[in-house]
């Protein structure tokens, strides 16, 4: 990883930053905003290698030293990392954070913190770390990570620099997943998911993407050739499958995205497929719905993400949800 390759895909961004860090005028406080895989974790770590890097070339980490290969391996004492902890980020983790920036680095002035799915901080923890934001030291630096720019405060947001991370070409990433010798089929949905190669090949590994797709794949056709069988398929195959509320959410995706490929069936644009080679299944499934109530399915699956974001049981969304796509 270089800033030259980081600038392939997020060219504006990594110009700022090599800039500041150039001219060495890092802000204080950086929001990275921008959809789930657009690199902002692989940007906030580079980043932190240029600044505590002793050995860099210019403004590029050397990558070798020690520095440098602590923050790869995440151990570095002086680069922190929060994440939600259940579904938010609590205010007890701010302060823990806010003790930490009271000391003196461990090994050097220097502190970077990353927060990650900042958007999801409590209120009380937002405020809490406006004090950090509102009183910032010398050499440190905080990065927040959000794909929910407007649900942060607008206190936060004024004080850090926000930097948009512009989503990558999908095709573009479903030929370069090709290249590693995944199938035409997986490719297109993965690249239509993420662009972030470290996550499409996680998904890749033990295969739970291909299964994945093959239960959307069966749930779809239940739906319109046997009824009956769908909810008996989400309790005995899909809520195994999905298992936790990443992989819940990332299921209701899978399901859109199969309405918008019969939304494109039905205007023909089938060169945006999502789930090629489905294409005869596709026809048959557009051929007996009317775009109205495509339209309408794609509304469900949408309140269906925002009831399970809410907490609703995944049981419950799901038998929802089914019932209402069955209705058309």
């Amino acid at each position: 990883m270089t800033w030259e390759n980081l600038a392939k895909n997020q060219p504006f961004v990594a110009t700022m930053l090599k800039n500041s860090l150039a001219k060495g005028r890092l802000a204080h406080a950086y929001i990275f905003d921008g959809n789930r895989g657009t690199g902002k974790k692989r940007m906030a770590l580079h980043l932190a290698k240029s600044f505590f890097c002793a050995q860099r070339a210019g403004v590029e980490p050397c990558q070798t030293c020690k520095e440098c290969k602590r923050i790869e391996h995440g151990n570095h004492p002086d680069v922190h990392f929060i994440e939600p902890d259940g579904q938010s980020i609590k205010k007890h983790q701010v302060e823990h954070l806010q003790k930490e920036f009271s000391y003196r680095g461990m090994e050097s002035a220097k502190k970077v913190y990353i927060v990650n799915h900042a958007d999801k901080m409590t209120t009380s923890a937002a405020n809490s770390l406006l004090k950090f934001l509102e009183e910032p030291l010398a050499d440190t630096v905080a990065i927040l990570l959000t794909e929910q720019l407007q649900n942060m405060l607008p206190t936060i947001k004024s004080r850090s620099q926000v930097l948009s991370f512009a989503p990558l070409e999908v095709q573009a990433f479903a030929k370069l997943l090709e290249e590693e010798g995944i199938s035409e089929s997986i490719s297109n949905l993965l690249a239509s998911l993420t662009t972030s190669f470290e996550e499409a090949m996680a998904f890749v590994a033990d295969e739970w993407i291909a299964q994945a797709r093959s239960l959307v794949l069966q749930l779809m056709e239940e739906l319109q050739s046997r009824p009956n069988q769908v909810l008996l398929t989400v309790q005995d195959q899909w809520l195994p499958h999905f298992d936790d509320r990443p992989k819940q959410e990332l299921g209701l995706e899978l399901l859109l995205l199969w309405f918008r490929d019969l939304l494109y069936t039905q205007v023909g644009k089938e060169e945006a497929f999502t789930y090629v080679g489905e294409e005869e299944a596709l026809s048959r499934q557009a051929l007996a719905l009317s775009q109205h109530k495509v339209r309408k399915g794609m509304t469900a699956i949408i309140e269906a993400k925002r009831h399970l974001s809410a907490n609703v049981s995944p049981q419950l969304v799901m038998e929802k949800l089914m019932l209402r796509l069955q209705e058309g």
